[in-house]
């Protein structure tokens, strides 16, 4: 399970990526895929809010796969994972709308 362990790392490296995209952007980014970004009162707070989001999300994506070190294969545990990431995909949205509501227009 090492390997899976080792694939759920790149993923979250890959949201730590579009954390510091988000970071550094000039101008306001979306969170979801394929969305338009808000007009915001303050382009830079906003871009380092929702990168914070993303920051966020890569440790707790991280420490959701912790499991894979110690589990073996067809574990009746993983079911617990997956519930974890519906949980903790519902958070960021809720996070996010939190965010975009602070720095609406």
């Amino acid at each position: 399970m090492i390997i899976a362990f080792i694939i759920w790392s790149i993923i979250a490296i890959g949201f730590i990526a579009i954390g510091f995209s988000c970071y550094k952007s000039d101008v306001a980014v979306g969170f979801f895929t394929f969305t338009k970004a808000p007009e915001v009162k303050n382009i830079e707070d906003y871009n380092h809010a929702v990168g914070k989001l993303w920051f966020f999300a890569a440790l707790v994506y991280e420490l959701i796969g912790i499991p894979f070190l110690f589990l073996e294969q067809n574990s009746p545990v993983f079911i617990l994972i997956v519930f974890a990431i519906l949980l903790w995909l519902i958070s960021l949205m809720i996070f996010y709308f939190k965010i975009e509501s602070r720095y609406r227009k």
